[in-house]
C-alpha cells in the first residue's frame, strides 16, 4: 500500500472510531435522560418541620392507627371516617415512597402505632419510576418499620387509577401486582385493593368519585375507601 493509501487509510479509521464514540455517548446521554430523577426530599421540609412542631406541643393518642403517604392520605378525613379508633394522620402531598422513607423517624416512628395504612406510588409512577423500583421502595419502608416494631400490621392501600394519569394505569397495575405478591409472603402486610372499586362497568374511572382535577378522590370517593378498609381495621385491631 502507498504511504498517501495508508495515510487515508488511517484518517478513515479515525474519523470512524470517533463517529462511533459519539454515537455511543449519544446513546448513553439518551439513556441517562431518560431515567426519573429522585425529587430532593428537602422540599417537603418546611412542612414536617410544622408537623415535628405541633408533635412537640401537643400529645398523641397512642396504640392509634397511622395514616401516611402521599396528598391521597392528606386530604382524607380520617378522623371523620374512622371515629371509633383513635387516628393519626401524616400524609404530605406530592410526595413519593421515598420521601416518606427518607422522613420515617419524623412521621412513622414517635407514634408506635397499632397499625399503620399506607398510600404512595401514585406520584412515583407519574414520575417514571418502574413497577420494580416502587415495589423495592416500599420493601425498603417495610424494614424501616420492622427494625422499629416487629410486629406492627402494615395495610398498604393499592395505587388508584385516576382519569389525569389513565396513560400510566397499566405500569401501576404493574406495581400493585408486585407488592401484592410482596404482602403474600408477609403475614403482617395486608395489601387492600382500592382501586377496582373506583372503576365503573367500562373499566375507567368512576367520575362522581373524583374532583374537578380527575385525580384526587372526592368525600363520595373517601367514603369507597372507608367501606373497604373498616372490615380490615376491624380484624387486625382486634388481634
Amino acid at each position: 500500500m502507498s504511504p498517501a493509501k495508508s495515510r487515508t487509510s488511517r484518517i478513515t479509521v479515525t474519523v470512524m472510531l470517533g463517529l462511533t464514540a459519539l454515537g455511543v455517548g449519544a446513546v448513553w446521554v439518551a439513556g441517562q435522560d431518560s431515567r426519573p430523577t429522585t425529587p430532593d426530599p428537602a422540599r417537603f421540609a418546611d412542612e414536617i418541620g410544622r408537623l415535628v412542631e405541633w408533635d412537640r406541643k401537643n400529645s398523641f393518642p397512642k396504640d392509634a392507627i397511622l395514616f401516611v403517604g402521599s396528598s391521597s392520605i392528606r386530604a382524607w378525613s380520617t378522623h371523620e371516617s374512622f371515629p371509633q379508633w383513635p387516628v393519626i394522620n401524616r400524609g404530605f402531598g406530592g410526595s413519593h415512597i421515598r420521601d416518606v422513607n427518607h422522613y420515617f423517624k419524623q412521621v412513622v416512628e414517635p407514634y408506635r402505632a397499632k397499625v399503620i395504612v399506607f398510600y404512595a406510588g401514585d406520584n412515583d409512577i407519574a414520575a417514571g419510576v418502574t413497577p420494580e423500583q416502587v415495589r423495592d421502595d416500599f420493601a425498603a419502608f417495610v424494614r424501616l418499620v420492622r427494625a422499629a416494631q416487629p410486629e406492627t400490621p402494615i395495610v398498604f392501600l393499592s395505587i388508584k387509577p385516576s382519569q389525569s394519569r389513565w396513560e400510566y394505569w397499566a405500569r401501576t397495575q404493574e406495581a400493585n401486582a408486585l407488592i401484592r405478591a410482596l404482602a403474600e409472603k408477609d403475614g403482617t402486610l395486608t395489601y387492600v385493593d382500592a382501586g377496582t372499586p373506583l372503576l365503573g362497568a367500562g373499566g375507567e374511572p368512576r367520575a362522581e368519585l373524583y374532583k374537578d382535577d380527575r385525580l384526587h378522590l372526592n368525600d363520595a370517593g373517601y367514603a369507597v375507601w372507608t367501606r373497604a378498609l373498616t372490615s380490615v381495621l376491624e380484624k387486625l385491631i382486634s388481634r
